[in-house]
Protein backbone atom coordinates (compact mmCIF):
# COMPACT_ATOMS: atom_id res chain seq x y z
CA UNK A 1 0.00 0.00 0.00
CA UNK A 2 1.51 3.31 -0.72
CA UNK A 3 2.53 5.09 2.49
CA UNK A 4 2.10 9.42 2.42
CA UNK A 5 4.63 10.85 3.96
CA UNK A 6 3.23 14.04 5.46
CA UNK A 7 6.68 16.09 5.29
CA UNK A 8 6.81 15.54 1.64
CA UNK A 9 3.46 16.84 -0.20
CA UNK A 10 2.86 15.78 -3.01
CA UNK A 11 0.16 15.96 -5.78
CA UNK A 12 -2.83 14.16 -4.73
CA UNK A 13 -6.09 13.47 -7.25
CA UNK A 14 -9.86 12.37 -5.97
CA UNK A 15 -11.87 10.49 -8.01
CA UNK A 16 -15.51 11.83 -6.26
CA UNK A 17 -13.77 14.58 -4.82
CA UNK A 18 -17.31 16.53 -4.17
CA UNK A 19 -18.32 13.63 -1.67
CA UNK A 20 -19.11 14.99 1.98
CA UNK A 21 -16.09 12.81 3.23
CA UNK A 22 -13.53 13.13 -0.06
CA UNK A 23 -13.83 16.54 0.48
CA UNK A 24 -13.00 17.06 3.63
CA UNK A 25 -10.24 14.67 3.63
CA UNK A 26 -9.21 17.15 0.14
CA UNK A 27 -8.98 20.18 2.14
CA UNK A 28 -6.71 18.64 4.93
CA UNK A 29 -4.60 17.76 2.89
CA UNK A 30 -4.41 20.95 1.12
CA UNK A 31 -3.86 22.63 4.38
CA UNK A 32 -1.25 20.26 4.82
CA UNK A 33 0.41 22.07 1.59
CA UNK A 34 -0.37 18.95 -0.27
CA UNK A 35 -1.06 19.51 -4.28
CA UNK A 36 -5.11 18.55 -5.18
CA UNK A 37 -7.06 17.74 -8.27
CA UNK A 38 -10.19 16.06 -8.17
CA UNK A 39 -13.36 15.09 -10.05
CA UNK A 40 -17.62 15.28 -9.57
CA UNK A 41 -20.16 14.80 -11.63
CA UNK A 42 -22.04 18.43 -10.83
CA UNK A 43 -20.61 21.08 -9.08
CA UNK A 44 -21.88 22.00 -5.74
CA UNK A 45 -20.79 23.87 -2.79
CA UNK A 46 -18.75 21.93 -1.41
CA UNK A 47 -16.57 21.49 -4.33
CA UNK A 48 -16.49 25.32 -4.88
CA UNK A 49 -15.42 25.80 -1.70
CA UNK A 50 -12.61 23.16 -2.53
CA UNK A 51 -11.71 25.28 -5.81
CA UNK A 52 -11.23 28.74 -3.56
CA UNK A 53 -8.93 27.26 -1.32
CA UNK A 54 -6.93 25.79 -4.96
CA UNK A 55 -7.96 22.57 -5.73
CA UNK A 56 -8.36 21.93 -9.54
CA UNK A 57 -11.70 20.65 -9.54
CA UNK A 58 -13.17 18.76 -13.29
CA UNK A 59 -16.69 18.43 -13.51
CA UNK A 60 -17.65 15.19 -15.23
CA UNK A 61 -15.37 12.07 -14.97
CA UNK A 62 -13.19 11.20 -17.86
CA UNK A 63 -9.91 10.03 -18.97
CA UNK A 64 -8.40 13.07 -19.72
CA UNK A 65 -8.80 14.13 -16.14
CA UNK A 66 -5.95 11.71 -15.08
CA UNK A 67 -2.69 14.02 -15.87
CA UNK A 68 1.07 13.07 -16.24
CA UNK A 69 2.22 15.27 -12.86
CA UNK A 70 -0.46 12.31 -10.50
CA UNK A 71 1.35 11.00 -7.27
CA UNK A 72 -1.40 9.39 -6.25
CA UNK A 73 -5.04 9.01 -7.03
CA UNK A 74 -8.16 8.46 -4.21
CA UNK A 75 -11.23 7.15 -4.72
CA UNK A 76 -14.39 5.81 -2.65
CA UNK A 77 -16.49 2.62 -3.09
CA UNK A 78 -18.67 4.02 -5.33
CA UNK A 79 -16.07 3.85 -8.11
CA UNK A 80 -16.03 0.47 -10.28
CA UNK A 81 -14.06 -0.76 -12.56
CA UNK A 82 -15.73 0.71 -16.04
CA UNK A 83 -15.25 4.20 -14.36
CA UNK A 84 -13.27 6.02 -17.18
CA UNK A 85 -11.07 8.14 -15.21
CA UNK A 86 -10.30 4.80 -12.64
CA UNK A 87 -9.91 2.53 -15.53
CA UNK A 88 -7.09 5.20 -17.14
CA UNK A 89 -5.42 5.43 -13.43
CA UNK A 90 -4.76 1.27 -13.46
CA UNK A 91 -4.24 1.78 -16.84
CA UNK A 92 -0.89 4.02 -16.43
CA UNK A 93 -0.06 2.50 -13.33
CA UNK A 94 -0.58 5.33 -11.13
CA UNK A 95 -0.31 4.26 -6.93
CA UNK A 96 -4.34 4.79 -5.55
CA UNK A 97 -5.70 4.54 -1.89
CA UNK A 98 -9.37 3.83 -1.68
CA UNK A 99 -10.85 6.84 0.66
CA UNK A 100 -10.95 4.87 4.17
CA UNK A 101 -6.87 3.74 3.07
CA UNK A 102 -6.27 7.48 2.99
CA UNK A 103 -8.43 8.35 6.07
CA UNK A 104 -6.27 5.67 8.20
CA UNK A 105 -2.77 7.55 7.47
CA UNK A 106 -4.11 10.68 8.01
CA UNK A 107 -5.75 9.33 11.58
CA UNK A 108 -1.73 8.44 12.44
CA UNK A 109 -0.95 12.02 12.22
CA UNK A 110 -2.87 12.35 15.54
CA UNK A 111 -1.74 11.53 19.03
CA UNK A 112 -5.62 10.33 20.09
CA UNK A 113 -7.95 9.37 17.20
CA UNK A 114 -11.20 8.73 18.10
CA UNK A 115 -13.63 6.59 15.26
CA UNK A 116 -17.22 6.27 15.71
CA UNK A 117 -19.14 3.33 14.80
CA UNK A 118 -22.18 1.64 14.51
CA UNK A 119 -25.26 0.43 12.13
CA UNK A 120 -26.88 3.61 13.49
CA UNK A 121 -26.09 7.12 14.90
CA UNK A 122 -22.95 7.39 13.85
CA UNK A 123 -23.51 11.08 12.39
CA UNK A 124 -25.47 11.93 15.44
CA UNK A 125 -22.95 10.89 17.78
CA UNK A 126 -20.17 12.24 16.03
CA UNK A 127 -21.67 15.32 15.96
CA UNK A 128 -22.26 15.67 19.83
CA UNK A 129 -18.82 14.91 20.60
CA UNK A 130 -17.54 17.19 18.36
CA UNK A 131 -19.70 20.04 19.90
CA UNK A 132 -18.52 18.56 23.50
CA UNK A 133 -14.94 18.85 22.32
CA UNK A 134 -15.71 22.39 20.57
CA UNK A 135 -17.18 23.61 23.67
CA UNK A 136 -14.29 22.62 26.04
CA UNK A 137 -11.85 24.42 23.38
CA UNK A 138 -9.66 21.26 22.80
CA UNK A 139 -9.31 22.34 19.24
CA UNK A 140 -10.38 19.16 17.48
CA UNK A 141 -9.61 17.65 13.90
CA UNK A 142 -13.75 16.85 12.78
CA UNK A 143 -14.69 15.01 10.34
CA UNK A 144 -18.56 14.59 10.65
CA UNK A 145 -20.83 12.29 7.57
CA UNK A 146 -23.18 15.95 7.93
CA UNK A 147 -23.81 19.38 8.01
CA UNK A 148 -22.32 20.78 11.74
CA UNK A 149 -23.77 23.94 12.38
CA UNK A 150 -21.24 24.77 14.86
CA UNK A 151 -18.80 24.57 12.21
CA UNK A 152 -20.61 25.35 9.07
CA UNK A 153 -19.81 22.37 7.74
CA UNK A 154 -18.61 18.80 7.70
CA UNK A 155 -14.94 18.97 9.12
CA UNK A 156 -12.89 20.98 11.05
CA UNK A 157 -9.18 21.37 10.95
CA UNK A 158 -7.65 22.08 13.94
CA UNK A 159 -4.00 21.98 15.74
CA UNK A 160 -4.35 19.61 18.74
CA UNK A 161 -3.91 15.95 18.87
CA UNK A 162 -7.04 14.80 18.95
CA UNK A 163 -8.89 13.65 15.61
CA UNK A 164 -12.44 12.59 15.61
CA UNK A 165 -14.10 10.63 12.61
CA UNK A 166 -16.94 8.33 11.59
CA UNK A 167 -16.26 4.66 11.11
CA UNK A 168 -18.44 2.82 8.62
CA UNK A 169 -18.60 -0.77 8.50
CA UNK A 170 -19.71 -0.65 4.73
CA UNK A 171 -17.43 -2.51 2.57
CA UNK A 172 -15.21 -3.10 5.90
CA UNK A 173 -14.05 0.54 5.55
CA UNK A 174 -13.21 0.70 8.95
CA UNK A 175 -11.18 -1.82 9.38
CA UNK A 176 -8.77 0.39 7.44
CA UNK A 177 -8.49 2.87 10.43
CA UNK A 178 -6.01 3.40 13.08
CA UNK A 179 -7.92 4.57 16.28
CA UNK A 180 -6.68 4.96 19.41
CA UNK A 181 -10.30 5.29 21.19
CA UNK A 182 -12.94 3.28 19.19
CA UNK A 183 -16.86 3.73 19.53
CA UNK A 184 -19.50 0.88 19.07
CA UNK A 185 -22.96 2.24 18.95
CA UNK A 186 -25.38 -0.72 17.85
CA UNK A 187 -24.53 -3.29 15.39
CA UNK A 188 -27.60 -4.59 13.39
CA UNK A 189 -28.50 -6.34 9.78
CA UNK A 190 -27.78 -3.42 6.86
CA UNK A 191 -25.69 -3.22 3.94
CA UNK A 192 -26.19 -7.04 2.91
CA UNK A 193 -25.29 -6.30 -0.99
CA UNK A 194 -21.90 -6.63 0.95
CA UNK A 195 -22.45 -8.95 4.51
CA UNK A 196 -23.31 -12.07 4.22
CA UNK A 197 -25.78 -12.17 7.28
CA UNK A 198 -25.39 -10.72 10.90
CA UNK A 199 -22.74 -12.89 11.83
CA UNK A 200 -20.42 -11.34 9.04
CA UNK A 201 -21.49 -7.69 10.41
CA UNK A 202 -20.51 -8.85 13.65
CA UNK A 203 -17.34 -10.50 13.12
CA UNK A 204 -16.41 -6.98 11.35
CA UNK A 205 -17.41 -5.01 14.23
CA UNK A 206 -15.20 -7.57 16.51
CA UNK A 207 -12.29 -6.72 13.95
CA UNK A 208 -12.75 -3.32 14.24
CA UNK A 209 -12.18 -3.42 18.14
CA UNK A 210 -9.57 -5.53 17.68
CA UNK A 211 -7.47 -2.43 15.91
CA UNK A 212 -7.37 -0.64 19.14
CA UNK A 213 -4.25 -0.87 21.24
CA UNK A 214 -3.26 -2.13 24.17
CA UNK A 215 -3.64 1.16 25.82
CA UNK A 216 -7.12 2.34 23.87
CA UNK A 217 -10.07 2.14 25.09
CA UNK A 218 -13.49 0.29 23.42
CA UNK A 219 -16.72 2.46 24.12
CA UNK A 220 -19.64 0.04 23.64
CA UNK A 221 -23.05 -0.24 24.07
CA UNK A 222 -24.21 -3.14 26.30
CA UNK A 223 -27.65 -3.50 24.85
CA UNK A 224 -25.65 -4.91 21.94
CA UNK A 225 -26.64 -8.86 22.16
CA UNK A 226 -24.14 -10.71 23.43
CA UNK A 227 -21.80 -7.49 23.27
CA UNK A 228 -19.07 -9.78 25.33
CA UNK A 229 -18.55 -11.55 21.84
CA UNK A 230 -17.59 -8.20 20.26
CA UNK A 231 -15.05 -7.14 23.24
CA UNK A 232 -13.66 -11.13 23.69
CA UNK A 233 -9.80 -11.05 23.63
CA UNK A 234 -9.73 -7.34 23.79
CA UNK A 235 -6.49 -5.77 25.30
CA UNK A 236 -7.95 -2.28 25.11
CA UNK A 237 -9.71 -0.71 27.96
CA UNK A 238 -13.81 -1.40 27.37
CA UNK A 239 -16.11 0.99 28.93
CA UNK A 240 -20.28 -0.01 28.62
CA UNK A 241 -23.17 2.09 28.67
CA UNK A 242 -26.94 0.67 27.92
CA UNK A 243 -30.32 2.07 28.19
CA UNK A 244 -31.57 -1.33 28.94
CA UNK A 245 -29.22 -3.61 30.63
CA UNK A 246 -26.39 -2.86 33.15
CA UNK A 247 -23.48 -0.69 32.33
CA UNK A 248 -21.12 1.59 33.38
CA UNK A 249 -23.11 4.61 31.72
CA UNK A 250 -26.73 4.30 32.00
CA UNK A 251 -30.12 6.61 31.62
CA UNK A 252 -33.07 6.67 34.32
CA UNK A 253 -36.62 8.31 34.13
CA UNK A 254 -36.25 9.88 30.99
CA UNK A 255 -39.01 11.90 30.50
CA UNK A 256 -39.96 14.23 27.18
CA UNK A 257 -40.75 17.90 26.88
CA UNK A 258 -43.19 19.46 23.92
CA UNK A 259 -40.70 19.30 21.40
CA UNK A 260 -40.33 15.35 21.94
CA UNK A 261 -36.61 16.44 23.29
CA UNK A 262 -35.58 13.87 26.47
CA UNK A 263 -34.07 14.96 29.78
CA UNK A 264 -32.57 12.16 31.83
CA UNK A 265 -30.85 11.37 34.92
CA UNK A 266 -27.00 9.96 34.15
CA UNK A 267 -26.01 7.09 36.24
CA UNK A 268 -21.96 5.90 36.35
CA UNK A 269 -21.57 2.54 37.67
CA UNK A 270 -24.90 2.53 39.33
CA UNK A 271 -24.81 6.22 40.67
CA UNK A 272 -26.82 9.25 40.08
CA UNK A 273 -24.69 11.86 39.30
CA UNK A 274 -26.15 14.39 37.27
CA UNK A 275 -29.03 15.58 35.47
CA UNK A 276 -28.89 15.91 31.65
CA UNK A 277 -31.16 17.41 28.72
CA UNK A 278 -31.50 17.09 25.50
CA UNK A 279 -32.20 19.52 22.34
CA UNK A 280 -32.62 16.63 20.06
CA UNK A 281 -35.61 14.35 19.96
CA UNK A 282 -35.94 10.61 21.17
CA UNK A 283 -34.92 7.83 23.15
CA UNK A 284 -32.23 6.78 20.99
CA UNK A 285 -30.58 9.91 21.06
CA UNK A 286 -30.23 9.44 24.83
CA UNK A 287 -28.31 6.38 24.00
CA UNK A 288 -26.19 8.59 21.44
CA UNK A 289 -25.28 10.95 24.23
CA UNK A 290 -24.10 8.40 27.05
CA UNK A 291 -21.61 7.35 24.60
CA UNK A 292 -20.58 11.06 24.44
CA UNK A 293 -20.36 11.29 28.22
CA UNK A 294 -18.54 8.49 28.38
CA UNK A 295 -15.50 9.78 25.96
CA UNK A 296 -16.05 13.15 27.35
CA UNK A 297 -14.99 11.77 30.90
CA UNK A 298 -11.87 9.16 29.30
CA UNK A 299 -10.82 12.80 28.28
CA UNK A 300 -11.74 14.91 31.33
CA UNK A 301 -13.31 17.40 30.26
CA UNK A 302 -15.97 18.95 32.59
CA UNK A 303 -18.60 17.69 33.17
CA UNK A 304 -20.62 21.20 33.01
CA UNK A 305 -19.17 21.80 29.69
CA UNK A 306 -20.82 18.11 28.68
CA UNK A 307 -23.80 19.55 29.95
CA UNK A 308 -24.37 22.87 28.25
CA UNK A 309 -22.74 21.35 24.87
CA UNK A 310 -25.82 18.82 24.79
CA UNK A 311 -28.47 20.97 25.94
CA UNK A 312 -27.14 23.57 22.92
CA UNK A 313 -26.33 20.87 20.08
CA UNK A 314 -29.69 20.97 17.46
CA UNK A 315 -28.72 18.26 15.81
CA UNK A 316 -27.08 18.05 11.93
CA UNK A 317 -28.39 18.45 8.54
CA UNK A 318 -31.38 16.00 8.13
CA UNK A 319 -31.33 14.60 11.12
CA UNK A 320 -34.85 15.38 12.80
CA UNK A 321 -34.15 18.53 10.78
CA UNK A 322 -36.82 21.28 10.90
CA UNK A 323 -37.60 22.61 7.78
CA UNK A 324 -40.64 25.14 8.17
CA UNK A 325 -44.34 25.34 8.45
CA UNK A 326 -46.81 26.26 5.95
CA UNK A 327 -50.69 26.07 6.06
CA UNK A 328 -50.26 24.71 10.03
CA UNK A 329 -48.22 21.85 8.82
CA UNK A 330 -45.00 21.54 10.14
CA UNK A 331 -41.98 19.63 8.03
CA UNK A 332 -39.53 18.05 9.37
CA UNK A 333 -36.81 15.88 6.85
CA UNK A 334 -34.72 12.69 8.29
CA UNK A 335 -32.11 10.75 6.87
CA UNK A 336 -33.90 7.54 8.22
CA UNK A 337 -33.41 4.75 5.69
CA UNK A 338 -32.98 1.19 8.18
CA UNK A 339 -36.41 0.23 9.84
CA UNK A 340 -34.60 0.34 12.98
CA UNK A 341 -33.97 3.94 12.37
CA UNK A 342 -37.35 4.63 11.13
CA UNK A 343 -38.79 3.14 14.21
CA UNK A 344 -36.67 5.59 16.22
CA UNK A 345 -37.75 8.39 14.23
CA UNK A 346 -41.49 8.09 14.42
CA UNK A 347 -41.11 6.75 18.06
CA UNK A 348 -39.87 10.13 18.63
CA UNK A 349 -42.80 12.33 16.84
CA UNK A 350 -45.45 10.30 19.32
CA UNK A 351 -43.83 13.12 21.64
CA UNK A 352 -43.99 16.05 19.16
CA UNK A 353 -47.49 18.01 19.18
CA UNK A 354 -49.62 17.46 15.87
CA UNK A 355 -52.68 16.06 14.77
CA UNK A 356 -52.38 13.48 12.22
CA UNK A 357 -48.32 12.48 11.18
CA UNK A 358 -47.42 12.01 7.62
CA UNK A 359 -44.73 10.15 6.66
CA UNK A 360 -43.09 10.62 3.20
CA UNK A 361 -40.51 7.98 2.73
CA UNK A 362 -38.45 6.65 -0.36
CA UNK A 363 -36.46 3.10 0.15
CA UNK A 364 -32.99 3.44 -0.32
CA UNK A 365 -31.49 0.70 -2.82
CA UNK A 366 -33.45 -2.45 -4.09
CA UNK A 367 -30.92 -4.81 -1.88
CA UNK A 368 -32.57 -2.95 1.40
CA UNK A 369 -35.73 -2.94 0.53
CA UNK A 370 -36.01 -6.66 -0.46
CA UNK A 371 -34.40 -7.66 2.81
CA UNK A 372 -36.26 -5.71 5.19
CA UNK A 373 -39.71 -5.45 3.39
CA UNK A 374 -41.55 -6.52 6.60
CA UNK A 375 -39.65 -4.63 8.98
CA UNK A 376 -40.12 -1.63 7.12
CA UNK A 377 -43.64 -1.94 6.71
CA UNK A 378 -43.82 -2.59 10.58
CA UNK A 379 -41.86 0.32 11.18
CA UNK A 380 -43.85 2.38 8.72
CA UNK A 381 -47.23 1.44 10.72
CA UNK A 382 -45.91 4.13 13.38
CA UNK A 383 -47.27 7.14 10.95
CA UNK A 384 -50.79 7.97 10.87
CA UNK A 385 -50.53 8.03 6.92
CA UNK A 386 -47.59 6.73 4.77
CA UNK A 387 -46.85 8.05 1.16
CA UNK A 388 -44.01 6.32 -0.90
CA UNK A 389 -42.25 7.13 -3.19
CA UNK A 390 -40.27 5.39 -6.23
CA UNK A 391 -36.90 3.21 -4.60
CA UNK A 392 -33.87 5.08 -4.37
CA UNK A 393 -31.33 3.19 -6.57
CA UNK A 394 -27.99 4.63 -5.62
CA UNK A 395 -25.35 2.42 -6.33
CA UNK A 396 -27.68 -0.11 -7.41
CA UNK A 397 -29.78 -1.19 -10.43
CA UNK A 398 -33.08 -2.89 -10.08
CA UNK A 399 -32.15 -7.05 -10.67
CA UNK A 400 -34.50 -8.26 -7.79
CA UNK A 401 -37.99 -7.49 -8.61
CA UNK A 402 -38.68 -5.48 -5.96
CA UNK A 403 -40.50 -1.82 -6.09
CA UNK A 404 -42.18 0.64 -3.67
CA UNK A 405 -45.70 -0.98 -4.55
CA UNK A 406 -44.96 -3.83 -2.63
CA UNK A 407 -44.18 -2.10 0.37
CA UNK A 408 -47.53 -0.04 0.29
CA UNK A 409 -49.36 -3.23 0.06
CA UNK A 410 -47.38 -4.86 3.05
CA UNK A 411 -48.28 -1.51 4.80
CA UNK A 412 -52.10 -1.22 4.00
CA UNK A 413 -52.33 -5.64 5.20
CA UNK A 414 -51.41 -3.68 8.67
CA UNK A 415 -54.28 -1.47 8.50
CA UNK A 416 -52.20 2.19 7.68
CA UNK A 417 -53.14 4.39 4.90
CA UNK A 418 -50.62 3.73 2.58
CA UNK A 419 -50.06 6.09 -1.15
CA UNK A 420 -47.80 5.53 -4.21
CA UNK A 421 -46.92 7.95 -6.31
CA UNK A 422 -44.17 7.72 -9.38
CA UNK A 423 -42.84 11.57 -9.08
CA UNK A 424 -42.25 14.00 -6.77
CA UNK A 425 -44.89 16.46 -8.45
CA UNK A 426 -47.64 13.85 -7.71
CA UNK A 427 -46.31 13.48 -4.15
CA UNK A 428 -46.26 17.06 -3.47
CA UNK A 429 -50.17 17.72 -5.03
CA UNK A 430 -50.99 14.76 -3.09
CA UNK A 431 -49.91 15.94 0.15
CA UNK A 432 -51.27 20.31 -1.18
CA UNK A 433 -54.67 18.51 -1.09
CA UNK A 434 -55.09 16.43 2.13
CA UNK A 435 -52.74 17.40 5.03
CA UNK A 436 -54.54 20.28 7.23
CA UNK A 437 -53.44 22.63 10.46
CA UNK A 438 -51.77 21.15 12.66
CA UNK A 439 -50.69 18.28 10.68
CA UNK A 440 -46.78 17.03 10.85
CA UNK A 441 -45.08 15.88 7.67
CA UNK A 442 -41.69 13.91 7.99
CA UNK A 443 -39.81 13.53 4.39
CA UNK A 444 -37.83 10.39 5.17
CA UNK A 445 -34.91 8.27 3.49
CA UNK A 446 -30.86 8.74 2.34
CA UNK A 447 -31.84 10.28 -1.64
CA UNK A 448 -33.60 13.10 -2.17
CA UNK A 449 -37.02 12.86 -0.61
CA UNK A 450 -35.83 16.14 0.83
CA UNK A 451 -36.82 18.23 -1.97
CA UNK A 452 -40.24 17.20 -1.68
CA UNK A 453 -40.16 19.35 1.80
CA UNK A 454 -38.18 22.03 0.46
CA UNK A 455 -40.61 22.45 -2.56
CA UNK A 456 -43.87 22.45 -0.52
CA UNK A 457 -42.08 25.38 1.62
CA UNK A 458 -41.01 27.55 -1.88
CA UNK A 459 -37.39 26.60 -0.51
Amino acid sequence: MYQINFKQPVHIHFIGIGGISMSGLAEILLREGFQISGSDNKQSELTEHLEKEGAKIYYGQRASNIQDNLDLVVYTAAIHADNPEYAEVIRRGFPTLTRAELLGQIMKNYGTPIAISGTHGKTTTTSMISQILLEADTDPTLSVGGILKAINGNFRIGQSDLFVTEACEYTNSFLSFFPKIGIILNIEEDHLDFFKDINDIRHSFHEFAKLLPDDGTLIINADIDHYEEITAGLSCKVITFALHKEADYMASNIIYHEDACPTFELRRNGNLTDTVSLHVPGEHNVANALAAIALADLLSVDALIVKKALMTFSGTDRRFEYKGEIGGVTIIDDYAHHPTEIKATLSAVKNYPHQTAWCVFQPHTYTRTKAFLQEFADALTLADKVVLADIYAARETDTLGISSRDLQQEIQKRGTDAYYFSSFDEIENFLLENCIHGDLLITMGAGDIVKVGESLLGQ
